[in-house]
């Protein structure tokens, strides 16, 4: 018999006994789990009875109506459970089941009675020592039934158990004897084939070395009817036909070295096929890594690096022609490059003339190729040379047929580059003058993008402040025409009240200046985006004798205002003795000096230290001004660098709903006017330090001639026409105050009335004072009907939007002699009077 076949049936007999095992091992399985369900029915019974029985004592103790309907419960889910409960199969099993419910019903009876013993009690109480000794008697009952019945489930959950054990016994039993058998079946088949086949198999091995050795006459002599005998006679038929066939030692020799040539050959292909294939992965690499770099110093990298690693080279580099001065520049050498690029003074940077020889041919496009630069006679070849660098390649870099630069790749040894390399070089460099011309057209874009998105910031910041403009026109006149009335009372009372208290007076001249801030402020609201206009008069100011006027007006806001919230803040003060005057506007100055102290203390909210610094520098030689140097620093949070980018831009505000963003811009804008310069140094948790350097100029300005504020001008009867009263009020009583006849009208059409009427009587105006915006009737059609009914009339426009904010030009609308800006000046509207009175002598 056949050793597969042997196994065969071996294999068949196994796979029947584990067959026989898992049918076994199933059917006790499903026993076990039978014998699980009836244990766990049986435990479900118990404790219910058992839950049953303690439910009878604890309601024949306190007969309580809880306790009643809780033994219901438990009665009704116990009958439930045995009338549902089929499990148990068994004749004694099911005897003891129909026991418990017979049993169950007798206890729900004694119970009943119980219960109705309970009612008699309650309804004859005469009768308690008869219902009581009956009712001991019921109870007992309960008790002995409910006990039986705690023991019938006990004897069931016994047998169960009993059943449990005896099927996990019958399986185990089951799997090891059918296991024996098993094992004693793989065993058996092992010994049998180890002995039908070692033995010719060792006989095989020996026949083996033999006829290796050379003895072809051997036989093996194996006669069985099986696979080995099979194998035995044929390699007696193996033997037997290589000494027929055996040829002569020399004809053997000569076959050998034909298979080694032809092998040698298909080495040689192999190798060159697989050196392309090296080279065309290179390519791919090389050409995939400089397509992904938009510069070209990035591309030019690469690929120097790259063809030292991988191709490999001892020297490489990429130069960039210069066709005016016709010379190479060198623009990136190979890392491995560097130090020998050192010795042939072909660092980056460096200039190549171009030779007739190899660079001039490269030149025009060719690839050129020297397997021996030994001997070579042109300067850069032999310079090469100097390095102990022996072939060389250079490939022209193209873009649109023009050569734009040259890769330079060279080696030590001689004739070390193939032509296969070669070629790779010229298509590894057009592919580079394609990534270049990418590059080229990617900066293009780049570069339009740029201009795109720079001229968009413009048009968005032009908006911007386009917007600020259109605002600043529309609540300057609301501005000034309510600081108008306070303007000129503080005035009046600083020049006639003359036995004020040095207190009452400081606080007057302190108004004074806020008010002349705040009318400075709004004047200059449309320099945001206007230049600076030629009115604007430029006067020296001491920054030592201002910076004490602004602590004093923002006092509330750095050291009452903290203190409410029991934080200080602390004001230093180090000024520079004999610090020079400069050149400047001083209510600018000051408010600039006041939004910088407000941000600073912003910036400290847990209290800190804010200093006030003033220094000078000396002018450089060859220079004809100095410096001074105004800082307001302080200990507070600070700002990161993305914030101190944009501090500065009109909106931008880290405040929230607090800030509006013009702060630190209208620094910036005055600082501009002025033409100084602006540097802030910050970090977080550090504090700022705001800079401001305005030029000191050598010699300080003419001053102009201004007339004496005290001198009287001449009386006039005069008209003032202004729809706010108040500032209507206080124009005419200090008009009045002055000695002037004055006529007030609320509104443009009243004034033209009284006008008219007053040039038909007796005594006409001699000057018309009217507002710029009122409604209906405004300054400029009440001016046009002045001229028309009397054209020698003078006209003055007070104007709440400030002279420099009047549209359309700077010259004074039509029909108007004279422009002033609320608040008015008592000097300003005095100087104008004057002038009326010289040209225009009417007095009143």
């Amino acid at each position: 018999m056949k050793i597969t076949t042997r196994l065969k049936l071996a294999e068949l007999l196994c796979l029947a006994v584990a067959l026989i095992i898992g049918a076994m091992l199933v059917a006790t399985t499903l026993q076990m789990r039978h014998e699980l369900r009836k244990n766990e029915a049986a435990g479900s019974i118990l404790q219910a009875v058992t839950s049953l029985r303690y439910l009878s004592l604890e309601y024949a103790l306190r007969h309580e109506s809880r306790t009643h309907a809780q033994w219901r419960l438990r009665k009704d889910s116990l009958q439930q459970e045995l009338e549902a409960t089929h499990v148990f199969d068994d004749g004694a099993e099911v005897g003891i089941q129909r026991g418990l419910e017979s049993q169950l019903e007798g206890v729900a009876r004694h119970f009943d009675e119980l219960l109705s013993i309970q009612r008699e009690l309650q309804g004859a109480p005469e009768r308690r020592d008869v219902l009581g000794e009956l009712e001991s008697r019921v109870h007992g009952q309960i008790a002995n039934k409910t006990q039986n019945m705690i023991a019938d489930a006990e004897e069931l959950a016994e047998r169960s158990r009993a059943g449990v054990l005896a099927a996990q016994q019958a399986a185990n039993l089951v799997t090891l004897a059918f296991g024996g058998l098993l094992s004693a079946i793989v065993v058996g088949s092992i010994v049998m084939t180890i002995r039908s086949v070692a033995k010719p198999l060792e006989r095989l091995r020996q026949g083996t070395i033999v006829v290796g050795a050379g003895q072809l006459d051997f036989t093996l002599g194996v006669t069985t009817d099986d696979e080995i005998g099979d194998l035995a006679r044929a390699f007696d038929g193996m033997t037997e036909k290589l000494r027929q066939t055996t040829v002569s030692r020399d004809d053997l020799a000569q076959a050998n070295a034909a298979l080694q040539a032809e092998a040698g050959v298909r080495r040689q292909a192999e190798q060159k096929v697989t050196a392309q294939l090296v080279r065309l992965n290179l390519l791919h690499q090389i050409t995939r890594s400089i397509g992904e770099r938009q510069d070209l110093r990035s591309i030019f990298q690469v690929l120097v690096r790259s063809l030292e690693d991988q191709l490999p080279a001892d020297f490489g580099c990429v130069c960039l022609y210069d066709k005016e001065k016709r010379e190479l520049i060198v623009s990136s050498v190979g890392l491995r490059s560097e130090s020998l690029s050192m010795s042939l003074a072909m660092t980056e940077t460096s200039h190549v003339p171009v030779d007739e020889n190899g660079l001039s041919r490269c030149l025009r496009g060719e690839l050129v190729y020297e397997p021996d630069i030994t001997q070579a006679t042109f300067p850069f070849p032999k310079r090469l040379a100097q390095g102990a660098l022996s072939s060389l390649v250079l490939a022209p870099l193209l873009v649109d047929n023009t050569v734009f630069g040259v890769l330079v790749v060279a080696r030590h040894a001689v004739h070390s580059f193939s032509s296969g390399e070669c070629e790779f070089l010229r298509q590894l460099s057009e592919h580079v003058g394609l990534a270049a011309k990418q590059a080229q057209l990617y900066g293009d874009l780049q570069k339009a993008y740029d201009d795109l998105r720079q001229t968009q910031q413009s048009v968005t910041q032009q908006e911007r402040l386009r917007a600020l403009g259109q605002m600043a026109s529309g609540i300057a006149h609301d501005i000034n025409n309510a600081i108008s009335p306070v303007a000129l009372y503080t005035e009046s009372l600083l020049e006639t009240e003359r036995n004020l208290s040095p207190n009452g007076r400081n606080c007057l001249q302190i108004i004074e200046r806020a008010i002349d801030d705040v009318a400075a402020t709004v004047a200059r609201m449309r320099e945001f985006y206007r230049q600076r206009e030629p009115q604007l008069s430029l006067s020296t100011v001491n920054v030592n004798t201002l910076i004490p006027h602004v602590v004093d007006l923002t006092r509330a806001r750095w050291s009452d205002m903290p203190q409410q919230r029991g934080v200080v803040i602390e004001m230093r003060k180090e000024l520079e003795t004999g610090l020079p005057a400069i050149l400047g506007v001083d209510g600018e100055i000051r408010e600039a000096l006041t939004n910088l102290i407000f941000n600073a203390v912003d910036a400290m909210p847990e209290g800190g230290t804010l200093t006030l610094r003033t220094r000078s520098v000396a002018a450089a030689p060859g220079q004809d001004s100095g410096q001074v140097l105004l800082e307001v620093s302080d200990t507070g949070i600070g700002m990161d660098e993305a914030t101190q980018r944009r501090c500065l831009e009109p909106f931008f505000t880290t405040k929230g709903d607090r800030g509006t963003g013009l702060g630190l811009a209208g620094v910036y804008g005055m600082v501009e006017r002025h033409g100084g310069k602006i540097a802030i140094e910050s970090a977080p948790q550090r504090g700022t330090t705001v800079r401001l350097s305005f030029r000191s100029p050598l010699a300080p300005p003419p001053v102009p001639v201004v007339a004496d504020p005290n001198t009287a001008p001449p009386r006039f009867r005069i008209l003032v026409v202004d729809d706010d009263p108040t500032v209507l009020t206080s124009v005419r009583d200090i008009l009045l105050r002055d000695g002037h006849d004055v006529v007030a009208a609320d509104g443009g059409q009243k004034g033209i009335e009284l006008f008219t009427a007053a040039q038909s009587g007796e005594v006409p105006f001699a000057l018309v004072i009217t507002d710029l915006g009122m409604p209906y009737v405004d300054g400029r059609r009440v001016a046009e009907a002045i001229k028309n009914l009397a054209p020698a009339t003078p006209v003055l426009l007070l104007t709440g939007w400030g002279q420099r904010l009047i549209p359309d030009s700077d010259a004074n609308p039509v029909n108007v002699d004279y422009v002033l800006s609320k608040p008015p000046k008592l000097r300003e509207l005095r100087e104008v009077l004057s002038k009326i009175g010289a040209t225009h002598p009417s007095p009143a």
